[in-house]
């Protein structure tokens, strides 16, 4: 057995080699052309198109456009919440004019953003398409035929063997479709090529990129997502007016985009930790609501948790936040009932101590038949620690002790005016506060059930016993997401495999020696350097031995039956 070097060194046809390694991949070929001729106006266009269509430069405006979504995360947007432009605005007069002329309130609709955008497509589809259609043709192809000197690539091995070089070719190529490679037989040699799926990934990573850029765009400019707040007991409408909040896309249309659902909260559910060092975390939130689609009478019935949100013809309904309702009634001097509601008190703790205004606006009158308003400062705790043992905090989240504590005011609220106002806040610019006996501001605790009186037959406000809980929904609908995520995982995968699989090719050659023996020489090329490449050859070269066995050495008494070894060429040259 022996090693033929066929003079490894003393050069050959370099094209040999460049038509061997031809088509390993899809990438556009540069000009090796050291002395360009001046570039006309079609050349440019040509520099210019390659030059966009480059790897490099797609990297570049896909980093731009990362930078670019920066500011339209950070700092507020025109398109999705002017009320909070306008803010910034006043609070920064230096900095807003020119946040504005550079399109730092409207980003995704700027020129400069929507440039980086549509030059990242182009350069995307641009790389795509010629690299599609030159692929399919290496599909339709075949692997080409075995350069003359087999030595000159980075894998060789050879043997002589007995067997005839029509019987070693047999054996080779059944070995090789064996292995999954595309083969055929090319004169002496068999040629043999596999890891396709490499060019498959990196194609499917620049198509997953354009998905993703595409998905991102529709879910801008279409989504919408808005907060509302429910207690137990009531309803929500899918429509504009119902939301406490809303945000929208560029495109979105109220009049067309809503989906048609209703629903209703039948009973929220909240359970706690009792005992232990995570006493008062939360256990299970989960709210049972009854609900319709489109304009159908027909009711279904659903639980929404966390994480775990109700999709309604691809509108989300998250559960996002919750509380409680304290319901109070309030009578005029007479006893007359002039105000029956469940008024959503604001956490401000993990354990649910709570604030909010209770305010009467129309149908009160004082003790003298003058109409006025009625203002009440509250704060709840679902949990109190008893009187003399502590602030108006609540020591746990669940309605163990709860208690309302009240200041009363009258007058003015402000409401008439046609000014926005936080509902859990009282406007006392207006208001008078009410005396007790000791001329003091005048303030209870109640308990559930519990009655405060107003001075001077002024009424009464009474603190009832069906505690009810809120919760708020976060409603969202962002079209692009199923699509998004489709082509993150496409993306991921399709950059494994442009990674990780390696395209070669691989050349068994049998003829017949000088001396008739039949020498049979394989080799292996990829298209980047790597060690896996000779431990496959040699792979190839046990097999394929075990089929054509060594043939004694002339100078040897004794035939060695032992495969060669795939080392790369230039060392068995040295040899």
């Amino acid at each position: 057995m022996s090693k033929t070097t066929d003079d490894v060194r003393s050069g050959g046809d370099p094209t040999e080699l460049e038509a061997a390694s031809s088509q390993l991949s899809t990438a556009p070929q540069e000009d090796r052309a050291p002395n360009l001729p001046r570039l006309g106006v079609i050349g440019w266009v040509r520099w210019f198109w390659r030059q966009l269509t480059s790897m490099r430069v797609a990297l570049i405006l896909l980093f731009l456009l990362s930078l670019g979504a920066i500011p339209g995360s950070l700092i507020p947007q025109q398109g999705t919440d002017p009320a909070k432009v306008e803010d910034f605005s006043k609070a920064h007069d230096v900095l807003a004019p020119i946040y504005d002329k550079i399109g730092f309130f409207h980003v995704y609709s700027s020129v400069w953003f929507s440039a980086i955008y549509l030059l990242l497509f182009v350069s995307l589809i641009g790389c795509i398409v010629p690299r599609t259609w030159q692929f399919v043709g290496q599909l339709r192809g075949r692997p080409p035929g075995a350069p003359k000197r087999l030595t000159r690539l980075p894998a060789y091995a050879t043997w002589r063997t007995e067997a005839d070089p029509e019987q070693v070719r047999t054996a080779a190529l059944a070995m090789m479709k064996k292995r999954r490679f595309r083969a055929h037989v090319a004169g002496d040699a068999i040629a043999a090529e596999k890891g396709y799926l490499r060019e498959v990934g990196n194609l499917v990573f620049h198509i997953a990129l354009i998905v993703m850029l595409v998905s991102f765009a529709w879910g801008q400019l279409f989504k919408f997502e808005g907060g509302k707040l429910v207690t137990e007991g009531d309803g929500f409408a899918n429509t504009l007016t119902q939301y406490d909040d809303f945000k929208s896309g560029n495109l979105f249309d109220s009049d067309h985009d809503l989906s048609p659902f209703s629903f209703t909260l039948d009973k929220f559910t909240a359970t706690y930790e009792r005992t232990g060092p995570e006493k008062g975390t939360p256990r299970t939130f989960r709210a049972n609501v009854s609900y319709t689609e489109g304009s159908g009478d027909k009711t279904k019935q659903a639980k929404i948790e966390s994480n775990h949100p109700l999709d309604i013809d691809g509108t989300k309904i998250f559960l996002n936040g919750h509380g409680y309702a304290v319901p109070v009634t309030v009578r005029d001097g007479k006893g007359k009932v002039v105000s029956k509601q469940t008024v959503p008190m604001l956490p401000i703790d993990s354990n649910i101590s709570s604030q909010g205004a209770i305010k009467v606006m129309d149908g009160y009158r004082d003790a003298k038949g003058k109409k006025e308003q009625l203002g009440f400062a509250a704060w709840f705790v679902p949990t109190f620690a008893g009187a003399g043992k502590g602030t108006m905090l609540s020591q746990f989240p669940a309605l163990d002790f709860p208690v309302l504590a009240l200041n009363a005011t009258h007058g003015d609220l402000g409401v008439d005016a046609g000014l926005p106002q936080n509902v859990y806040q009282l406007d006392t610019s207006h208001m008078k506060t009410f005396k007790d006996s000791k001329g003091k501001a005048l303030k209870q605790r109640l308990l559930p059930g519990e009655t405060m009186k107003l001075p001077n037959g002024a009424g009464s406000v009474t603190f009832d016993k069906d505690i009810k809980e809120w919760v708020t929904f976060q409603i969202s609908h962002q079209p692009g997401d199923t699509w998004a995520l489709g082509g993150a995982i496409a993306a991921i995968g399709g950059l494994a495999g442009s990674l990780f699989i390696q395209r070669r090719r691989v050349w068994v050659r049998a003829a017949p020696g000088p001396d008739g023996v039949t020498v049979v020489e394989l080799a292996g090329l990829g298209r980047s350097e790597s060690a896996k490449l000779p431990e496959e050859l040699g792979s190839l070269v046990e097999q394929l031995h075990s089929e054509a066995p060594s043939a004694p050495d002339p100078a040897e008494p004794t035939e060695s039956s032992e495969p060669p070894t795939a080392v790369p060429a230039a060392e068995g040259a040295e040899k």
